[in-house]
């Protein structure tokens, strides 16, 4: 299967990166993939949401789960595996965390994935899932994993990514999968 890409926004200094369009019936996987994520506040949060209304509204219930591994600079002793429970969210509304404690210095910043699958299906929920890699200001390198689904039947239209405190430079590319 042939990967197209549908569009890219570059954003700098920003509060959010809105996809609005191109989220249709066209393709069954969506994947989004974050070049390069580098929030203006330190320890901030890449974190998204979906919609059912082309974008008015980010509000759209979930369940999901999220962990992550890491390694530290230092040592080899600074090495595991971390469940997130306070990242899950049980048939919620907010907006799910990709990444956490992102670091904005140059040498701080974040890349990865968001796979969605069927957006446009009015049968079934709407799953996806993430693999991230990022760096954060404690000197730890992070690969996180987070996967649930939107709990509608609706379409979902639109997806929004935005930095859990302040602005954001990001790079992100939606490509389609079919």
């Amino acid at each position: 299967m042939a990967m197209t890409l549908i569009t890219t926004n570059t954003s700098s200094g920003a509060a959010t990166s809105d996809f609005t369009s191109s989220i249709d019936s066209t393709y069954k996987l969506y994947i989004f993939k974050f070049i390069d994520f580098n929030p203006a506040t330190d320890e901030a949060d890449l974190a998204f949401n979906g919609s059912i209304d082309g974008g008015s509204n980010y509000n759209v219930t979930k369940t999901t789960t999220w962990f992550r591994a890491k390694h530290g600079e230092a040592s080899e002793a600074e090495v595991g595996v971390i469940y997130s429970g306070g990242a899950d969210m049980a048939q919620g509304t907010g907006y799910q965390d990709i990444m956490d404690q992102v670091g904005n210095g140059a040498d701080e910043s974040g890349a990865g994935e968001l796979f969605l699958f069927n957006p446009s299906n009015t049968t079934y929920v709407k799953h996806f899932y993430s693999r991230t890699s990022y760096y954060g200001p404690t000197n730890y390198s992070f690969d996180g994993f987070m996967a649930g689904y939107f709990n509608t039947t609706d379409n979902i239209d639109a997806i929004q990514f935005k930095a859990s405190s302040g602005n954001m430079d990001a790079v992100i590319k939606l490509y389609g999968v079919g």
